[in-house]
């Protein structure tokens, strides 16, 4: 039996009533846990609803290890969020998130650091109403997490190399793009959310930033594949 922290990744209805449900969990990584009759049930503790995209949740959930789907036997809302399920554009800012982590955390180990990021990171967004940049940051400080955040003792050269991770004076492969979203890209390193959100962005600025970032992720995630969400965020932000 576990008792842990976790965020709602991602939830698949399964049959008729039964939902299968993936959580990052602080104490134990991604677990992957079997609801049955969550669907239909309208008496049980445990409710649908808590499985929303990126829910922050205190669970019970027994973790026998025998290879099959383990379950969570009781479950609540941590922190209730005020706007992050109802304002339209922070509703989409949640899909591509979730598709994002769906695709980046693959591990079954504890990662408290990362757990913490996010969980800082959503009520974070939960709270603030300038949040044009925050895709950007988000995956930026998020490279952090998973190991391959950019090298920033060369700053001053005028190519990223998005296989290596640094900035270099001189093209030596494909991978390396120059431009003005990578002097703009420049100005999120290190930066805090606040901050970052003065960062002043015109439309194709930011579209091209998010779309490099996204390829950087491929270069550096093995599996990693680009957000079926991202084609709503890009009609949002454009």
């Amino acid at each position: 039996m576990i008792k842990s922290s976790a965020i709602v990744l991602h939830s698949l209805r399964y049959g008729e009533a039964d939902l299968i449900v993936t959580l990052f969990t602080k104490t134990s990584g991604l677990q992957t846990y079997m609801q049955k009759g969550v669907l239909k049930s309208k008496k049980g503790k445990i409710r649908s609803s808590l499985f929303q995209p990126l829910m922050l949740l205190e669970i019970e959930a027994s973790h026998k290890n025998k290879g099959t789907l383990e379950r969570i036997k009781e479950a609540r809302v941590s922190t209730p969020y005020t706007t992050l399920h109802t304002d339209f554009v922070k509703s989409a800012l949640v899909f591509f998130i979730s598709d994002i982590l769906k695709n980046s955390i693959r591990e079954e180990e504890t990662n408290i650091d990362l757990f913490e990021y996010l969980e800082t990171a959503l009520l974070w967004l939960d709270s603030h109403n300038n949040i044009g940049n925050f895709h950007i940051t988000f995956l930026i400080k998020l490279t952090q997490y998973l190991g391959f955040y950019p090298d920033i003792s060369h700053t001053e050269s005028e190519y990223f190399n998005m296989q290596d991770g640094v900035f270099q004076s001189t093209e030596t492969t494909i991978y390396c793009v120059k431009g003005a979203h990578i002097l703009r890209f420049k100005q999120f390193l290190g930066t805090t959310f606040e901050d970052s959100m003065n960062i002043k962005l015109s439309k194709p600025l930011r579209s091209s930033i998010l779309t490099m970032l996204l390829v950087y992720f491929e270069l550096h995630l093995h599996g990693f594949k680009k957000p079926k969400s991202l084609s709503v965020l890009n009609e949002i932000f454009n």
